[in-house]
């Protein structure tokens, strides 16, 4: 019997490899001679780096860039086995978690940092990008990325406008004639699973705005700023990016890597499915494992179970995932190729311990799990 692991980390607790490791050490207590393939995935958002860096035989680098509030930080990038392909999360450079909650203001946060680890990995020799853009703490519309990368974005006086959504106001000119010439021969994909527009009330900041620390006002004068970007761009560019499906993203973000990069845009699962050759794995095996943190009725909305479920039923591949926290309206899962879900909490117990004893207890229920599957194989006479 083959079983292919293929989970995603749980988020702040363990990495999609020591998910994967976990769930086979329980495997294997269960039906010690069974073959495995350990596949960590990823949605593109947290966790993405590291789990493309296991899969693929790459390394962490580190490099000190701008953080979202100007401030110094030391982000990471993935550079895979290829030598060839660099993974950005941009969340290491200009996310959320960077910023305390008190100091949180999309006014003033800048991707400048995001726009540097994509230089950093020119330098090393990068020509492939696969770029994940959950978690970010700025509405810029990727304005500091691009001035990172060579483009010039200028007010009526010809000066560089300053950093965050806000100076976006002020922007009345976008000269692109050293914009890093390297991009023109670099193959990107952005890992991107929402498809709102750039401006209005489904835009990056009515959207996103206030959980970056916007306040109703703030949203206005963010929505206004993001427009007046929007028209510069069409204007000197020739590009209408307002209303393009996933232009919001990010804080517009994904406006800034489509106009700027010009990127393709993929859901973020499918893209670590095809950098990790899931598919190859799946196709002469008896069972999958896969997981997450949690699952929800949002998990069928391009996240990591349903994306590795959909592929696996392509091949007739039973899918159990496990979990650390099952919500509300996880059920839609099902109609989406996943068999059944199990919690690794054994019963009622507080978060700290779920967290403190993560790995023993995904072995646990994997291996409980592998125990059922081999009991009804057997009696179906498997």
């Amino acid at each position: 019997m083959k079983v292919v692991i293929a989970p995603q980390g749980f988020k702040g607790n363990l990495s999609a490899l020591q998910v994967s490791q976990a769930i086979d050490q329980g495997i294997r207590r269960a039906l010690p001679e069974v073959v495995t393939s350990l596949v960590p995935m990823a949605d593109g958002g947290e966790g993405t780096t590291q789990a493309l860096v296991d899969a693929r035989g790459g390394s962490l680098v580190a490099a000190a860039v701008t953080g979202p509030m100007g401030e110094s930080v030391v982000a990471h990038w993935g550079f895979l086995g290829d030598g060839a392909t660099a993974v950005i999360e941009m969340a290491a450079a200009s996310g959320l978690g960077l910023v305390p909650p008190e100091k949180r203001n999309p006014l003033l946060a800048t991707t400048y940092g995001t726009g540097e680890l994509i230089r950093h990995a020119l330098d090393k020799g990068c020509r492939k990008f696969i770029i994940g853009i959950g978690g970010s703490a700025t509405n810029d519309g990727g304005a500091g990325m691009a001035q990172a990368l060579g483009a010039k974005l200028l007010d009526a006086g010809g000066k560089q406008i300053a950093f965050g959504g806000g100076a976006l106001a002020e922007l009345a000119r976008i000269d692109v004639t050293a914009l890093d010439p390297r991009l023109a021969d670099c193959d990107i994909l952005l890992a991107c699973d929402v498809d709102n527009p750039l401006c209005g009330p489904g835009g990056a900041s009515a959207v996103y705005g206030p959980q970056k620390g916007a306040t109703r006002e703030m949203v206005a004068r963010l929505d206004s700023a993001l427009s007046r970007y929007a028209d510069v761009i069409e204007r000197d560019l020739g590009i209408d990016i307002r209303n393009v499906p996933g232009s919001g993203a990010a804080g517009g973000l994904g406006a800034g890597l489509m106009v700027f990069l010009k990127v393709k845009t993929q859901p973020g699962v499918e893209i670590v499915i095809r950098a990790t050759g899931l598919v190859e794995h799946l196709k002469d095996a008896s069972l999958v494992f896969t997981g997450e943190g949690r699952i929800d009725g949002q998990t069928a909305c391009g996240k990591t179970a349903v994306g590795v479920a959909r592929r696996a039923k392509e091949f007739g591949v039973p899918v159990i995932v496990i979990v650390g926290e099952i919500g509300a309206g996880y059920q839609t899962v099902y109609q989406q190729g996943v068999d059944t879900v199990f919690s690794i909490a054994p019963g009622p117990i507080s978060l700290s311990r779920s967290q403190k004893e993560a790995a023993a207890l995904t072995s646990d229920i994997a291996e409980r799990a592998m125990r059922l599957f081999c009991a009804g194989s057997r009696r179906n006479g498997g």
